[in-house]
């Protein structure tokens, strides 16, 4: 179980500027901390993000965000590095070369924190192949109901 060494409010405040959580936020973020699969559904707007950004900023490593929305993923990816915080998308449209470097940055890059790709980027040789390099700390689906079929 990893427990985080100082409050959560601290690095709710460090890396996002706010006070306090949204609603659950802070039980949900506990949960994943704790190491916990953990089920999340809030509306739009509702924090979903947070609960996922906040524990793989606290612990090493790089997370794995799989959403079927590139605007989504591209929107995020800016949102992090406005920030300051290491972040990167894969997505169709990009080329091979693109997709090598992004997931080598992952490898070898100990402070990327987040790898946005979709779900048929899972199953792709380059990507299965990578992503056993890497130190993933975490896996999160977002935007889950956008996917009919995986």
């Amino acid at each position: 179980m990893l427990v985080a060494e100082k409050p959560l409010k601290s690095y709710l405040q460090k890396y996002f500027g706010f006070d306090k959580f949204k609603g659950e936020q802070e039980a949900i973020i506990q949960s994943v901390l704790a190491g916990k699969d953990t089920f999340v559904i809030m509306p739009t707007g509702g924090g979903k993000s947070m609960c996922y950004q906040l524990p793989a900023l606290i612990m090493e490593g790089t997370a794995v965000i799989v959403s079927p929305l590139i605007a989504l993923m591209k929107d995020q990816v800016e949102n992090l590095k406005s920030k300051e915080i290491k972040a990167v998308a894969i997505y169709s449209g990009m080329t091979r070369h693109e997709i090598d470097v992004a997931l080598e940055n992952c490898v070898h890059d100990k402070n990327m924190k987040f790898l946005y790709c979709s779900p048929e980027r899972l199953a792709t040789e380059i990507f299965c192949t990578r992503v056993k390099q890497m130190n993933v700390n975490l896996l999160a689906i977002d935007e889950s109901h956008c996917i009919s079929q995986w």
